[in-house]
């Protein structure tokens, strides 16, 4: 690793500090700086190293070549990404491809957050709704973005996708899931007309926070071009789940938190049940992948065999959003 990014910044390089970061579920991350000498004179990078899990992985297929590209991209512009500084694509470093960038001061609460912020929650609620506006008004064309997909078949592809995904792990049929998807392809509404950039995974625990606004936003895996208000229906689920920021009595509710970002954005939320019953589908599959991944041997991450606990009432919320309340049969979803 050395000898790669001393070839990269061509000069004497050494790495101190190296540790891994227990963060998130879908890629290995490596923080240390980088001291490189010149003339004499040392000067210290702070970095972090993002590197493609191995395969099968929690989100296939996982393209870092795609994420250096969105977050090169973004750098300049109104959205607080990390800063991308070199990126080896082959694997003949470390053994996977991975991309290094800079370290980014900052408090993630993706699970929990001391009682102590409840009074700062809704600036940092806002500050939030505020990025994420940031992401769907960037100008595509002016940052070289938009080839990046087909926005206009952005719903049709989010239903393919994830439906092939749920084939790709399920053992036997899945009833509920079956009905969900069904039932979101009879109800879908046509897309919002407005095409943007979506970062996909729009959950509090993807922002990071100092002294109350957001610092970063983190984890571009499933960035594309389509629908913005399939943001909003991911975050709308995660707000009723009672974890991290959204758990504060400071924080915001959900209708006043989509009111500030109709504010900033100029996009006003439609549809929203729809959306929620989307992001109800794509979470499914997303705890039934890793359910399956740790029953295949393919993962020892127990908050996979634990995660799954909760495909049945996430399937059952969605299902209601599209108004569907009879019980039906979940099929096998639990790790063995």
């Amino acid at each position: 690793m050395t000898a790669w990014l001393r070839d990269e910044v061509g000069t004497h390089v050494r790495i101190e500090g190296l540790e891994s970061v227990e963060f998130g579920h879908s890629a290995e991350l490596l923080a240390f700086a980088v001291i490189t000498a010149r003339n004499d004179s040392e000067s210290c990078r702070d970095v972090v190293l993002r590197m493609r899990p191995p395969p099968p992985a929690l989100l296939e297929p996982y393209d870092l070549d795609r994420q250096f590209r969105v977050l090169s991209a973004l750098a300049g512009s109104a959205v607080r990404a990390p800063s991308v500084c070199w990126y080896e694509p082959t694997g003949e470093i470390l053994g996977r491809p991975f991309f290094v960038m800079d370290r980014v001061d900052g408090t993630v609460y993706e699970l929990e957050a001391p009682e102590a912020i409840s009074e700062r929650g809704e600036r940092m609620c806002r500050s939030m709704i505020e990025q994420l506006a940031a992401v769907h008004t960037v100008d595509v064309a002016a940052v070289g973005l938009a080839d990046l997909a087909d926005g206009a078949s952005h719903l049709t592809r989010e239903l393919e996708h994830w439906t092939a995904e749920r084939h790709r792990v399920q053992a036997a049929p899945l009833p509920a899931l079956d009905r969900l998807r069904a039932e979101l392809e009879r109800a879908a509404p046509s897309p919002f007309p407005l095409v943007t950039l979506v970062h996909g995974d729009a959950k509090p625990g993807n922002f990071a926070f100092a002294d109350d606004e957001v610092s970063a936003v983190f984890d571009w895996e499933m960035t594309t071009l389509g629908d913005p208000l399939t943001d909003l229906g991911w975050l709308e689920l995660l707000w009723m789940q009672p974890v991290g920021l959204a758990s504060h009595p400071g924080a915001p509710a959900i209708d006043d938190l989509l009111a500030h970002y109709t504010a900033v954005s100029g996009i006003t939320p439609q549809h929203r049940p729809w959306y929620r019953a989307l992001a109800a589908y794509k979470m499914a599959v997303i705890c039934l992948i890793g359910s399956m991944l740790y029953a295949a041997g393919h993962s020892t991450d127990e908050r996979y065999a634990l995660n799954a606990y909760g495909i049945p009432m996430i399937t059952k919320l969605g299902l209601s959003e599209l108004g569907v309340t009879e019980a039906l049969d979940d099929g096998p979803v639990l790790a063995r």
